[in-house]
């Protein structure tokens, strides 16, 4: 009768040590996204001029509105609201500043219009990747050296 209860506490003490490696993982990867992301990879744009538009998403957390974010695409201002939770993402209210840069709107506009429909994160070490299973962008750790 004692092998029995030992058995059970070992599992039971097993099952709670792995519970908790689980939720401190989920916890990394969600303090991982709340960071400076630098634009690398995105429809056809080299990385090279991603590189001269400074082209980046702050998804700092921001303690008065913490699921309100910005990013710069080369011009203007960018705001949006985005939601992270077990690799599911969503973003919402894509607004902008309404300055004209010559030869600095396309990125701009294409990721505006795309970042909504963007429902898929991933982290891979340094870089992060926003999907919807057709259209993808890749972002580096700005503070990754």
């Amino acid at each position: 009768m004692k092998f029995l209860k030992t058995i059970g506490v070992l599992s039971f003490l097993v099952l709670l040590m792995y519970s908790c490696k689980t939720s401190n993982h989920s916890a990394t990867t969600m303090e991982n996204i709340h960071r400076k992301w630098m634009l690398v990879e995105y429809n056809g744009f080299t990385k090279d001029e991603l590189v001269k538009l400074e082209a980046n998403m702050d998804l700092t957390k921001n303690s008065d509105v913490p699921n309100r974010h910005t990013a710069k695409m080369g011009c203007n201002g960018m705001f949006f609201t985005g939601e992270f939770n077990q690799g599911k993402a969503k973003f919402s209210g894509v607004g902008s500043t309404m300055m004209y840069c010559e030869g600095r709107m396309k990125l701009e506009e294409l990721f505006g219009k795309d970042l909504p429909k963007m429902n898929q994160y991933k982290i891979e070490g340094h870089f992060l990747t926003l999907t919807n299973g057709i259209t993808s962008m890749k972002f580096v750790a700005a503070d990754w050296d």
